[in-house]
Order: C-alpha cells, then sequence, then structure tokens
C-alpha cells in the first residue's frame, strides 16, 4: 500500500484551499467547530496531536460529520501514524520530515503531508515519493520569497506545497496565487479564543471571509 494521496483526496483540498488547523481540549467542542466550519464553506481540517482529546475529537467528526476531510497533525512516532489511520483520518501531517514516521504511514496506507523547510528535508521527503509537502513554518521561515526559491528546483517533479504558520487573510490570496502552493494551513480560522466561549457563529464567520479570499483567487488564476 503507499502513502501518496490519491487525485480525489488531492482534488478536495485543492478545492478547498484552506485547511483549518485546531487544538482542540474538549471533545464535545468537535462536532460543534466542524459544523461551524462546514457551514462557512471550509470542509477540511487538520487536528493536531497536541492534546489528549485529539484523536477522540478525530472519532466525533468523522462520525458526525462525514462532509469533513479530516487530516491529524503532529504526527511525531510510527504509533501515532497507527492511531490516527484507526480514529478514521483521511491523511496525516508531520512539522518535520522525520523518515520512520513517513515509512510508518507508507505501510498503513495513510497519505501524508510531512513538513519541510529546506531542499534538505523536501529531498528527505522525495526519498519516499512525497509530493505533498506541508511549508513550515512559512512566514518565519522567508515567506512566498524563500518558498519560491526553495520550490524552483523540484517544479518539474510536481512537489507542491501547503504552507502554514504566519498565513492569514491577509496574504492568503498572495500564497495561493503560487504556482507551488496547494492550499493553505489555516490555524486563524478557529482560534482557542472563539472555541473556548464556544463561538460557533464567529468561526463560520472567519470560514466564510476564508472561502471568499479562495473562491476568488482560484477562480482568477483560471
Amino acid at each position: 500500500m503507499t502513502h501518496l494521496f490519491n487525485p480525489a483526496l488531492l482534488k478536495t483540498l485543492r478545492s478547498s484551499g484552506v485547511v483549518a488547523v485546531m487544538i482542540l481540549k474538549d471533545p464535545d467542542s468537535a462536532v460543534p467547530v466542524a459544523r461551524a466550519l462546514v457551514k462557512g464553506g471550509v470542509n477540511c481540517v487538520e487536528l493536531t496531536l497536541r492534546t489528549q482529546a485529539a484523536i477522540e475529537c478525530v472519532r466525533r467528526i468523522r462520525g458526525e460529520v462525514p462532509e469533513m476531510t479530516v487530516g491529524v497533525g503532529t504526527i511525531l512516532s510510527p504509533v501515532q501514524v497507527d492511531e490516527a489511520l484507526a480514529a478514521g483520518a483521511h491523511f496525516g501531517v508531520s512539522p518535520g520530515t522525520n523518515p520512520r514516521v513517513i515509512q510508518a504511514a507508507r505501510e498503513v496506507g495513510l497519505p501524508f503531508a510531512p513538513g519541510v523547510c529546506t531542499p534538505s528535508d523536501i529531498e528527505a521527503a522525495l526519498e519516499f515519493d512525497c509530493r505533498l509537502l506541508k511549508f513550515f513554518p512559512a512566514e518565519p521561515s522567508g515567506g512566498l520569497p524563500y518558498l519560491r526559491a526553495v520550490a524552483a528546483p523540484f517544479a518539474h517533479l510536481g512537489v507542491r506545497f501547503i504552507p502554514l504558520g504566519g498565513v492569514g487573510p491577509h496574504n492568503a490570496a498572495d500564497y495561493l496565487q503560487e504556482t507551488s502552493v496547494h492550499a493553505l494551513g489555516g490555524s486563524w480560522l478557529a482560534p482557542q479564543t472563539l472555541i473556548e466561549s464556544e463561538r460557533w457563529d464567529a468561526i463560520e464567520r472567519l470560514a466564510s471571509e476564508a472561502r471568499a479570499i479562495v473562491d476568488s483567487t482560484l477562480t482568477e488564476k483560471t
């Protein structure tokens, strides 16, 4: 089996344009926040494994919000690969390029996007035939000028990136217009303050604003 993203999943991520990246501490918030995002037009999320509740949140969203494509992020070990797959994750993401983790994802058939920041990271990911990569941290690393430079030697191989870190409404359109960018990591869509205060309406609004940026930008590119 292979870890590679199939065409249907790649198309889903591309059409969504943005993947809402979230840290959830309470499983009871998982379904309401997912429904708010979907209502606003964002149907892809990455739930990070930074809390004890994360895996249960994946299970609940997969079970109750079937229209949401669910990724699991901050996968740092092969054990977490297995946990993510068992919970129903559609894909996995890591902050860096750990060969053991990528190999584990490949063996169980979990589509996987490792994190990269340097040419060496990209080459390491390519050893496992990874073509969709997380560019992290995007803005602190140099933003679009740096991404253009680091992506250029690999463009002919079809490598695409999901930038995360310092990306928001102020620069989302600029990133989406870049040929090498497949979608964005949207950590601004469901901030902790809104989740903890159960401001689902505000999260829906942020998702709607992101949807408008994506639709406008992708229309301009076609």
